[in-house]
């Protein structure tokens, strides 16, 4: 056996809260808990798993199921059941579990006993302390008397959580440190949770969680409430053991194969491979503005100015099954991810990391928020955010919206040709007969390109309005382009935004 320093850690700093107030315990108790790991050296958990276990196959790890009727709380007539994950093949790192009850706070330890492993042989092998890799939440959420997955923790500090109507996708994290930087990304993950049992009746589970990482510690409160929109009310305070160079608040991370938009698509009877495909930001001026995903050819990093902006998430806008036609992973059923701030995040910037795959297997979007001054060590900083998943929102943004974007090399050399569709808010109502004007801007100048034409049509068959326009390049530059429809210098819809990459 491994000395496990990290385990005896966690369990030291645990202790720590006096007996008297454990059936108070609350988010004030797990910052305290970050404040005094921040003081200490890093002890990473990745011991705590022993190697064989690690280099077992997917099938092997998958056929370590856990057994339903062990789940927690499944005596207590909660609607709400946690289901534990075993640790293996990904999962090197175990997670320190508690229950919090109104009698205090209680461990909640490894054991075999609740696993049923299937096939394997090697149950005799784990050692008896293990520990979990992580957990699953279950809830009659789409049907009464029917127990489904709401919101999954596993892997580092990701999540992911599904409203009424969707399929699990896209996933958030906890934080996200030195994304996309030359020095390597950093990932933090939850070093402890405490599970706090449900009160007879109640409709919301509240976590609580332990934010470790070589840079930077953390404590986290989770309130999740299930719904057509499954909502997470987080609350975290962070800590920095030395300096950082980014600092991403909130991220948010997808996968875009391909899509309407994609000039160069792999050989693939699928038309669409995304589980996200597009940008959503509202700003502080309460401007909307809808970036369309892309696989590029290299590294793409984009930034959006937004001091303490009111929202931004990655979505799934295209609900149509025939854009896809996988009846395996249902892309049309993935959820969409928005993320409301709450109280003043100052200034800073939501940045987009693009990254270029040759496989769906691999997320490659990135995006979340950047505060322009980071804290320094030692220096708490708080921030407040509601999370919501769902399938459609047509308030996000309340006015018309971009619902496809499609490219080509129009009919001039060197020219690019943009069709962007717009639908909703007041857009449908307009008849044909009306004249609206597609406002087309390149940030960059007109010495960087020229927008040769452009034209807005009724789309008759969608009920929505078309913008099609031909930009031609002037410098081998990249260009940001923008595009919104008005009427009579009314805006009617959502700024479309996009980046052409010379």
């Amino acid at each position: 056996m491994r000395f496990r320093s990290g385990a005896l850690l966690v369990c030291a700093l645990a202790t720590c809260i006096p007996a008297a107030r454990a059936a108070a315990f609350g988010l004030d108790d797990v910052t305290a808990m970050a404040r005094q790991l921040a003081q200490q050296d890093f002890h990473d958990t990745k011991d705590t798993v022993p190697d064989w276990l690690v280099n077992i196959s997917y099938d092997q790890w998958r056929d370590i199921r856990f057994r339903p009727e062990k789940a927690l709380w499944a005596d207590t007539g909660s609607p709400f059941r946690i289901q534990f994950f075993h640790p293996g093949l990904f999962y090197d790192r175990t997670v320190r579990m508690n229950v919090v009850d109104q009698k205090g706070v209680h461990p909640f330890p490894y054991s075999q006993a609740l696993f049923d492993y299937g096939k394997n042989t090697f149950a005799s092998q784990i050692p008896p302390d293990l520990g979990y890799a992580g957990f699953r939440v279950h809830y009659p959420l789409k049907i009464p008397n029917r127990l489904d997955e709401l919101i999954v923790f596993l892997g580092a500090s990701y999540f992911r959580a599904v409203g009424r109507d969707d399929g699990f996708g896209l996933s958030a994290r906890a934080l996200a440190i030195d994304t996309a930087l030359p020095s390597g990304e950093e990932f933090p993950f939850f070093r402890e949770f405490w599970l706090v049992t449900p009160a007879p009746g109640t409709k919301q589970l509240v976590l609580y969680a332990l934010l470790d990482s070589p840079s930077v510690t953390g404590a986290y409160h989770f309130t999740i409430t299930p719904g057509a929109q499954t909502t997470v009310a987080v609350e975290s305070t962070i800590f920095l053991r030395k300096p950082v160079q980014k600092l991403g608040i909130a991220p948010l991370t997808s996968m875009f194969f391909f899509g309407e938009n994609t000039l160069e698509r792999p050989v693939d009877f699928r038309p669409e491979v995304h589980d996200s495909d597009g940008l959503l930001l509202n700003f502080a001026s309460g401007e909307w503005l809808w970036r369309p995903l892309e696989n590029p050819k290299t590294l793409q990093v984009n930034s959006f100015q937004a001091t303490d902006p009111r929202g931004f998430g990655l979505m799934q806008r295209d609900r149509d099954f025939a854009h896809y036609e996988d009846l395996e992973t249902r892309p049309e059923v993935r959820p969409s991810a928005w993320v409301a701030p709450r109280g003043g995040w100052g200034d800073g910037a939501i940045e987009l990391f693009e990254i270029p795959t040759t496989s769906e297997l691999n997320d490659n979007i990135v995006s979340y928020w950047v505060p322009r001054e980071p804290p320094k060590p030692g220096e708490p900083r708080s921030f407040s955010y509601l999370l919501s998943w769902y399938g459609d929102d047509p308030k996000r943004p309340p006015a018309g919206r971009v619902v496809a974007t499609r490219q080509d090399y129009g009919k001039v050399p060197n020219a690019h040709r943009f069709v962007i569709d717009f639908a909703g808010g007041k857009l449908t109502s307009i008849p044909a007969s009306e004249v609206l004007r597609g406002v087309v801007t390149i940030l960059n100048g007109e010495e960087v390109a020229t927008i040769l034409d452009q034209h807005v049509v009724k789309n008759e068959v969608t009920g929505g309005w078309r913008l099609s326009c031909q930009i031609q390049p002037q410098k081998r530059d990249t260009l940001e382009l923008r595009a919104f429809l008005e009427k009579g210098g009314d805006a009617l819809t959502e700024t479309w935004s996009h980046a052409v990459v010379q």
